[in-house]
């Protein structure tokens, strides 16, 4: 599971990169923020996934 988020976690750093320097002090809220967004991307992309099998 700890796997899981840490490639969660790097994907999530690398995006938030493009938009936010590193060193700013709000990095690690958004990094977090764009996480939870990925998450929410990958559930509704197997939710759909998974109706779209069905039919």
């Amino acid at each position: 599971m700890s796997a899981i988020f840490r490639i969660l976690f790097i994907v999530a750093g690398a995006i938030t990169a493009l938009f936010v320097a590193r060193d700013a002090l709000n990095f690690t809220i958004i990094q977090t923020f764009v996480a939870v967004l990925l998450v929410t991307v990958i559930v509704g992309v197997g939710s759909f996934w998974s109706q779209r099998r069905k039919t």
